[in-house]
């Protein structure tokens, strides 16, 4: 557990260990939860499918493209939660395709398969 003040700057880093140089990393969705073994009951999402939902949150420069480094306010779930559980989903993609899920940014909507 990491422990910190309500409202304070809570800075995360989310690391790549490759040999493959050509490789980045893209935070797609965070959502935080008081349950740790449940992320759809009461949750509360800072950024989702790149699209940033909570106002605190900010992402950061980093050395590499292989290091994601973002930011957002630490808040808790009503006083009797004690304890608020971060999840987040990454995506990696090779440097330069800029039609990979990386180079897309915020995607608002799920698009349609146009055949059906």
């Amino acid at each position: 557990p990491y422990y910190i003040d309500l409202n304070q700057k809570l800075f995360l880093q989310a690391s790549l260990h490759s040999s493959d140089q050509n490789l980045i990393v893209f935070v797609d969705t965070c959502v935080a939860s008081p349950d740790p073994s449940d992320f759809r009951a009461m949750t509360y999402e800072l950024i989702k499918r790149g699209c940033v939902k909570d106002p605190t949150y900010s992402i950061h420069s980093s050395p590499r493209d292989s290091v994601a480094r973002f930011s957002f306010d630490a808040f808790s779930f009503a006083k009797r939660y004690p304890s608020v559980y971060l999840q987040c989903e990454l995506v990696v993609c090779r440097h330069g395709d800029y039609s990979s899920r990386c180079y897309q940014g915020c995607v608002s909507r799920l698009r349609r398969n146009s055949g059906s």
